[in-house]
């Protein structure tokens, strides 16, 4: 999900008995409904038992994700928390930015995804349009702009060439 996405999110949105979250009006005014994962819709689940005990009369009781004022979650705050986080797990920066950003979560979700489903002989071709949409890309490009050159991803690259290379894939 996009941060902003994630901030938007009110409580008629998050199916936990279902394990589905609907993302309404996100980047170019569309929506799309997220499977979760059980330990997700768990995790989820805990905090929403916790917020409600500790925030029983919020301000803006419709939306899912709030501060511990009852109002909804900013993005400086969550930010500001990122970074906090991101000190205490001693995260590096790569690349051009001077430390990681959340919306890197997105990249190496995607780029994770990919190789497991190449370690697992998935046919990626085929489901790379259920991983765009998945994480609400209009088109398939727009997820393939995503992928970074991850050793493991360039090791496979590298192999699947050989193997065209040397006749091995005709």
């Amino acid at each position: 999900m996009r941060l902003s996405e994630a901030l938007s999110l009110q409580r008629g949105d998050v199916d936990l008995a279902n394990g589905l979250l609907t993302l309404r009006k996100t980047k170019f005014n569309r929506s799309r409904m997220v499977p979760l994962h059980a330990s997700t819709t768990r995790a989820l689940a805990n905090y929403a038992s916790v917020r409600d005990r500790a925030i029983p009369a919020p301000l803006q009781a419709e939306m899912f994700l709030l501060s511990t004022r009852g109002i909804q979650l900013d993005c400086r705050t969550v930010e500001y928390t990122f970074a906090r986080l991101r000190q205490q797990l001693g995260w590096k920066a790569r690349g051009h930015h001077a430390a990681p950003r959340i919306h890197d979560l997105r990249h190496a979700f995607i780029c994770n995804r990919l190789l497991a489903w190449y370690q697992e002989g998935v046919d990626v071709n085929s489901a790379i349009l259920s991983l765009s949409t998945y994480v609400g890309h209009t088109q398939v490009t727009d997820t393939y702009w995503y992928l970074t050159g991850i050793p493991e991803l360039m090791t496979i690259a590298a192999q699947r060439f050989e193997r065209f290379a040397t006749g091995g894939d005709r």
